[in-house]
């Protein structure tokens, strides 16, 4: 990224320059990342390309003012962080799904982030509904966040019997956990952003995922709460946990709740478009970037 485009970033984000790429910036360029950037999966039903390049994804996120899932969300943040000057390295994961199975292999883009006064910090801001905040990443305790209660733990055997790492701690697979729920689990080592084409292509394009069955579109509230477009369904969820919901019932409206709630500016309302149509989330199913909760109903996750 050059100058121009870090500033464009961040006044996407409506935040200075750090001055130092320091945990405090990045907790609140997290935060802010969150409420002004949505997760979304419109691309997929607007028959719109998704292409896991530096570039593609600033011109989408930036330029365009759009959000996306996983692959687009993290990667476009681990680009603005890296140009920062923080450390930062891409992880796999996979995401819990129903029976706790674990989900296709690059399920989800997660980012490893060093600041320059010390310690290592999880930074996800692809998952729907998660932490607000970065997790410490060293930390196995309990970490408090306004979205609940996070730890990090280290794995136990797949369902193969395997664990990650051949057993060697340091290289362990990592399970994220919140509430006590298994959210996804990490994989330690390092990965490049062209890793996860194939995990971002079966997202978009499989009939049994989630994104290509239904649409979301997702993000932060400035109190802490969080407000959710699925379909034609508006959801506004308090951070104590009250919930408003109601349906849309025009493309007029729902092209005004995308500007207005969103900020994001179509010529027309996205509807459900068939799996292999091209490239192309209810909440309900239980694997992929994190969709679990994003439609209102705070099941976890």
């Amino acid at each position: 990224m050059n100058s121009a485009q870090v500033d464009a970033y961040l006044r996407r984000l409506g935040v200075e320059h750090p001055a130092w790429p320091t945990v405090d910036a990045l907790r609140e360029l997290h935060l802010r990342h969150l409420r002004t950037v949505p997760f979304e999966n419109l691309s997929i039903h607007l028959g719109e390309e998704i292409v896991l390049e530096e570039k593609w994804l600033l011109d989408k996120v930036v330029g365009a003012r759009r959000g996306g899932f996983c692959y687009e969300l993290n990667g476009a943040f681990g680009a603005l962080l890296t140009a920062l000057g923080y450390d930062v390295v891409l992880l796999a994961g996979r995401v819990y799904g129903d029976g706790e199975r674990l989900g296709v292999p690059y399920d989800h883009l997660a980012l490893r982030v060093r600041t320059v006064d010390g310690g290592d910090w999880l930074a996800d801001v692809g998952f729907g509904a998660h932490s607000h905040l970065p997790l410490a990443f060293g930390e196995r305790g309990e970490q408090e966040d306004p979205a609940g209660v996070f730890r990090i733990v280290e794995a136990g055997p797949d369902a193969a019997g395997v664990r990650g790492g051949h057993g060697t701690v340091g290289a362990a697979d990592l399970d994220v956990l919140r509430d006590g729920r298994a959210q996804y689990r990490l994989e330690v080592r390092p990965r490049a952003l062209g890793d996860f084409v194939a995990g971002a292509w079966w997202h978009s394009t499989s009939p049994v995922s989630h994104f290509t069955r239904s649409l979301v579109c997702s993000r932060v509230t400035g109190d802490g709460g969080r407000i959710t477009l699925s379909g034609r369904r508006l959801t506004t969820t308090a951070a104590g946990g009250g919930r408003e919901e109601r349906e849309l019932g025009t493309d007029e409206e729902v092209l005004d709740a995308y500007r207005e709630r969103f900020g994001i500016e179509l010529d027309r309302a996205p509807t459900v478009r068939p799996p292999g149509s091209g490239w192309s989330s209810d909440g309900v199913e239980r694997s992929g970037c994190g969709t679990r909760g994003v439609d209102g109903v705070e099941r976890s996750g």
